[in-house]
């Protein structure tokens, strides 16, 4: 009995490991997008959610962790990406050695499995969830994260794309029209997908020793880390200002979330090292989560 406790609470630290960068940027944010906009449906003019919201927070959740992990398994599973986790994050599955390369590939065949098969169940957010594997492939062994820094920010925006709309749709507990989504909806998806694509390149200006190793043509290391720092800073100032303006939101959010996108921009001028980045990226992701929920506020 004490074995088998053991050994399951040793992969569910693995599993946990896999996924611990991304807390911050794709699992607390996509859940709060999905509860905030099923909350804002009558902004969008689309049917009221099917339960609680406690209960849509917790599918979202559970959504979004079971699409999150093959993806990352899969991002960390060659040996380049594990040279990279050995230098940048060590304490990584794969650099720790808690798994090999066949157990991790086999644990990610299997939660692909897993996501389709509940994505199918509740039938929600399967598109999406399913988009999420040739987005994945693309991304991680075809050179979608490698070989342009445009192509990166695209592929960025396209797979948060993907986790907002599926813990959406999740949340909602129907599936949203995607071919002919509330005009609302679609300017809103459109704008996020501006502001990631403009500025998700933050967290490449910590990573850009790894980045160099596994010759990663990132935007710092293409451009320059002064100009790539430019090239975040100035969106930041015109997207604090454009996001709660699409919404109306009262003065005092406006304020708040123009402040803290300034703050970003400010930072990413002036404090310019690998632990300052670090901290900006985490502003960034705080700033990601109210734009989040400005629908709420708006509508």
């Amino acid at each position: 009995m004490t074995t088998i406790l053991h050994t399951t609470l040793h992969s569910i630290h693995t599993l946990y490991l896999f996924i611990a960068s991304d807390l911050k940027t794709i699992i607390i944010p996509s859940t709060i997008f999905g509860l905030a906009n099923s909350l804002a449906t009558q902004s969008y003019n689309l049917p009221l959610p099917l339960t609680p919201p406690p209960t849509r927070a917790l599918q979202a959740l559970t959504w979004t962790i079971l699409t999150l992990i093959p993806f990352t398994i899969s991002n960390q599973l060659s040996p380049s990406a594990v040279a990279e986790d050995t230098l940048n994050k060590p304490w990584r599955p794969l650099p720790q050695k808690r798994l090999t390369r066949t157990q991790a590939k086999t644990t990610m065949l299997t939660f692909y499995v897993l996501s389709q098969t509940h994505a199918l169940l509740t039938r929600t957010g399967h598109r999406q969830s399913l988009a999420m594997i040739p987005f994945g492939t693309f991304y991680n062994h075809l050179g979608g994260a490698d070989h342009h820094p445009l192509t990166r920010n695209l592929t960025n925006a396209a797979g948060y794309l993907c986790f907002t709309t599926g813990a959406m749709e999740v949340a909602l507990g129907r599936p949203l029209p995607l071919t002919r989504l509330p005009p609302r909806l679609t300017a809103w998806l459109l704008l996020l997908a501006a502001v990631v694509s403009s500025t998700v390149h933050l967290q490449d200006l910590y990573d850009q020793e790894g980045d160099r190793l596994r010759a990663r043509r990132t935007l710092p290391l293409v451009i320059g880390d002064p100009a790539a720092r430019w090239a975040a800073a100035l969106p930041m100032l015109i997207w604090g200002i454009v996001c709660p303006a699409f919404w109306r939101v009262g003065p005092s959010l406006t304020i708040v979330c123009v402040g803290l996108a300034w703050i970003v921009a400010a930072r990413v001028l002036l404090v310019r090292s690998v632990s300052g980045d670090r901290v900006t990226f985490r502003c960034w992701n705080c700033w990601v989560v109210l734009v989040y929920l400005l629908p709420v506020w708006g509508g």
